[in-house]
């Protein structure tokens, strides 16, 4: 949409997530071009030109969209396997299959896992993609080409292994990367796909795998590359008891003080679950701002532990959610993770104080858009920012009675997407995709779930 012209949405609760979790009981947003260029309470103002359409968001709740900090896409394809394991023994019955992907399946896993979390109100996504079987195919390409015809804004983080069977790792030894062919294939995706400037719709990040599937020196040399280049650092970190005795044995010592010692901490720097940390642990991450992508869902299918948000939050550490690879969330969603994120850390220590529904909320909006470096430009509603928002219906049944519109999001069961706006652009109306056919992508899932599925029984 050109930067003169409008869209005015207005009679809707807002829940602006800014500083101040500002909200609004009845109020509008007027977008501009791919901006937001105002919101408040009431009507929008008088007199506005070039309003292309208005938005009656009665019975509504327009939010920040919702940022997901973690996933791997190309697991799609193999949803509903290894149910019943830890991770490190889920690792090991699915690294066969996973070995034998190529370009076609990961394309149509990529659709499938971002068109469910688009559906569900996602506007900034991120991919970990770190298996790279040799002859697959451009996997990175595909992947990115995925996330532009859906229509949400993106992250790759181009991942990588290099320890493999053979070095005392998990993965087998034809599914790993030489150290040089690893860094050298992550710098030229860099440089041929990652936008710097405000308002990118497509960026990537250096991310080898994690601390049990990579070499020191791909994690030290995957750093000095990533600040050379000037992107951000993703891994794997602290998600099991089995890693923290896996680094204690190998390298003489824990997780984080492991990470610090490779130059794995920063505020350039995400890491993925960190479930088992301690009070050192943390507040090395608050004292060096290192980012955290907190996954309920998956975090609990792999009975990995309930991380410790609360005090992450209170030490000031930055903290988003993420699905996690579907693989381990069969869901996909980044919505449920609200509910489960706040659910299940009031299992923990802090029990009924742990997190409340405008902390989950912060969570997976601004919360991730700090996780990503992209904080002043999504995550919250404020004039100038970039135009992504969702409109959550919550006049139906489902969360008519509830009177408060967050706690109805963050409590109440999966609330409709009416509308999802990336860029000041529209991608879902009433539930539904508008750049992408769902049930084609529903096929395609299901033909390359059932092709890799044979390759992977042949051997």
């Amino acid at each position: 949409m050109a930067a003169d012209r409008r869209i005015v949405i207005e009679n809707c609760s807002i829940a602006t997530v800014d500083a101040h979790d500002t909200e609004h009981p009845s109020g509008h947003v007027v977008i501009a071009g791919n901006r937001i260029e105002s919101l408040g309470a009431g009507k929008a103002p008088e007199g506005l030109e070039n309003v292309d359409r208005r938005i009656d968001a009665t019975g509504h709740l327009v939010t920040p969209g919702l940022v997901n900090t973690h996933h791997h896409y190309y697991q799609w394809i193999t949803r509903g396997l290894a149910t019943d394991h830890n991770l490190f023994n889920w690792l090991v019955a699915l690294y066969p299959t996973w070995a034998r992907i190529d370009e076609q399946m990961v394309y149509a896993a990529a659709q499938g896992s971002l068109a469910m979390m688009a559906r569900g109100g996602v506007t900034t996504a991120m991919d970990h993609h770190y298996v790279f079987p040799a002859g697959s195919g451009d996997l990175s390409g595909a992947i990115i080409r995925a996330a532009r015809e859906t229509g949400v804004r993106f992250t790759l983080a181009r991942g990588s292994m290099d320890r493999s069977e053979k070095d005392g790792g998990l993965p087998p030894d034809f599914a790993v990367e030489t150290l040089e062919g690893a860094l050298a294939a992550t710098e030229a995706t860099v440089k041929e796909h990652h936008d710097s400037s405000f308002g990118a719709m497509t960026q990537v990040a250096v991310a080898p795998c994690s601390p049990f599937s990579v070499s020191t020196e791909l994690l030290r040399e995957g750093a000095e590359l990533a600040r050379r280049l000037g992107v951000r650092l993703h891994t794997h970190g602290s998600e099991t008891v089995e890693e923290e005795q896996f680094c204690k044995e190998l390298f003489g010592m824990g997780p984080t003080d492991y990470f610090e010692s490779t130059g794995w901490l920063g505020e350039d720097v995400w890491m993925a679950h960190c479930v088992h940390m301690n009070d050192s642990d943390i507040a090395a991450f608050a004292r060096t701002k290192t980012g955290v992508a907190h996954c309920p869902s998956s975090n609990a299918r792999l009975a990995a532990g309930i991380a410790r948000v609360p005090d992450m939050l209170a030490a000031g550490v930055p903290v988003g959610l993420g699905v996690d690879g579907t693989a381990s969330n069969e869901s996909g969603e980044l919505h449920t993770e609200l509910r489960n994120a706040l659910l299940i850390n009031r299992l923990g220590a802090h029990r009924e104080a742990a997190l409340n529904a405008r902390q989950a909320l912060r969570l997976g909006t601004y919360g991730g858009a700090q996780v990503l470096g992209r904080a002043a430009e999504t995550g919250s509603l404020e004039a100038g920012k970039l135009a992504d928002l969702v409109l959550w219906k919550l006049d139906t049944l489902a969360h008519a009675s509830i009177a408060d519109p967050v706690t109805a999001l963050v409590f109440g069961a999966a609330a409709p997407v009416t509308a999802s706006f990336v860029n000041g652009r529209q991608i879902v109306e009433n539930g539904r995709l508008l750049h992408v056919d769902e049930d084609a992508v529903a096929r395609s899932t299901r033909e390359q779930a059932q092709r890799l599925a044979r390759i992977a029984a042949q051997g």
